[in-house]
């Protein structure tokens, strides 16, 4: 498989999204704050969906001018949206990369479950499936597949999805790590 690499970080700024809470942490020591802040950031991008770093009122002016300066919560771009009669959202999300891959929401009574895509395209050419005829790209980072979460909660409101399963674009245990 010849997979192109994730692209880079846009210049020098960190996207918050493709951290896990280990990671948060380590970077928050890393920059000079108790690590107790992770869990602060965490639950304003992913438990409220704040991206902007002025709106996080628990954290210092100090603090929120650095992340400001060093960092970024960048979900994927909605290019197009298909709404059906049942409620069913598809979103055709551009990535950093200029990468088009789909996030369906489908919403069932007393819950929400949110396809997401792991790679670019698929290597494994399975005949019955619409995306083995693209080929393969590149597996998605950390953060495009957390970003293709973010932006479902961001239109579908926080809650809205209650389960999310790995069976958009690609072969999930292709892109494990």
């Amino acid at each position: 498989m010849n997979a192109a690499p994730a692209p880079a970080e846009t210049g020098d700024t960190l996207n918050l999204l493709g951290l896990d809470r280990k990671a948060m942490a380590a970077f928050c020591v890393e920059h000079g704050e108790k690590s107790f802040r992770a869990s602060q950031l965490l639950q304003w991008i992913h438990q409220r969906g704040v991206g902007d770093f002025g709106e996080m009122t628990n954290l210092s002016k100090v603090l929120r001018a650095r992340l400001e300066e060093s960092c970024e919560i960048r979900p994927p771009e909605i290019v197009h949206e298909q709404i059906s009669s049942d409620g069913t959202c598809k979103w055709v999300l551009q990535t950093d990369a200029q990468n088009r891959v789909e996030t369906v929401f489908i919403p069932e009574e007393g819950r929400g479950t949110l396809c997401v895509s792991s790679q670019v395209g698929c290597a494994l050419e399975c005949s019955f499936c619409s995306t083995a005829r693209q080929g393969f790209n590149r597996n998605l980072s950390t953060a495009e597949i957390i970003g293709q979460l973010w932006v479902a909660q961001r239109e579908l409101g926080i809650g809205a999805v209650t389960n999310v399963v790995l069976m958009g674009m690609g072969e999930p245990l292709l892109n494990f790590n």
